[in-house]
């Protein structure tokens, strides 16, 4: 275990005791916890309450390692499913992409804050599929989240080029040079864009993650 799964079972032990210079040591011993697991001297101090975890933010690979046991954190890994919840998070993604070019074109303006709304449902389609605690979870879902914006403008741009040329998408995807594509996107490119990805690359990964709940830790704990 680490420094910091020992401790919170010495903190709500009786015989705990502090050290100005060392920390909180065990007053049977005089020294730092050294037990795996359990601590067979652990004595429950009834008059210090348990903090309940912040059942509304997703922890942190690092954050769980840390604050939960090893064991806890195995049965977690277990449940974790990056196929899925990229699936998910891929097809929220071009989903959201579809509908910003088509409100886009429909409304002649760029509207941005749809790169919020696609981060956030990617992100949260990716928590709730994928169940992952782990880091790659994140980084999938800041990715995703960010292409599919990018996915967004462009389909604005074959909307725009298929009512000027009286053609529908397919015909224009057909007939397009891709290759004046990042040109024409850098020409309609806007400092504000910027902020909009910022918050769609940051929710993409923040509500990726399985949002771990005490009741999800008791529920654990009894299997």
């Amino acid at each position: 275990m680490t420094r910091e799964q020992q401790l919170q079972f010495c903190k709500k032990c009786e015989n705990r005791k502090m050290d100005v210079q060392q920390g909180l040591l065990c007053g049977l011993t005089g020294e730092k916890a050294t037990f795996e697991q359990e601590c067979p001297d652990f004595v429950r101090d009834e008059s210090v309450e348990d903090v309940p975890m912040a059942t509304e933010e997703a922890l942190t690979a690092e954050e769980v390692t840390q604050r939960l046991p090893t064991d806890l954190v195995e049965k977690l890994r277990v449940e974790q499913n990056l196929p899925l919840g990229v699936g998910a998070g891929l097809a929220v993604g071009l989903i959201g992409a579809v509908l910003w070019g088509a409100i886009t074109v429909a409304t002649e303006f760029q509207i941005g804050y749809m790169a919020v709304a696609i981060g956030a449902g990617v992100g949260y389609a990716i928590r709730i599929f994928g169940k992952g605690i782990d880091e790659i979870f994140g980084y999938c879902g800041a990715v995703i989240a960010l292409v599919s914006c990018l996915l967004g403008n462009f389909l604005s741009i074959i909307g725009f080029v298929a009512n000027a040329e009286g053609l529908t998408y397919l015909e224009t995807l057909a007939m397009v040079d891709y290759s004046l594509i990042p040109e024409i996107m850098m020409a309609t490119f806007n400092i504000i864009d910027l902020l909009f990805y910022g918050i769609a690359l940051y929710e993409g990964y923040k509500f990726s993650f399985r949002r771990i709940t005490e009741e999800d830790i008791k529920t654990l704990g009894a299997n």
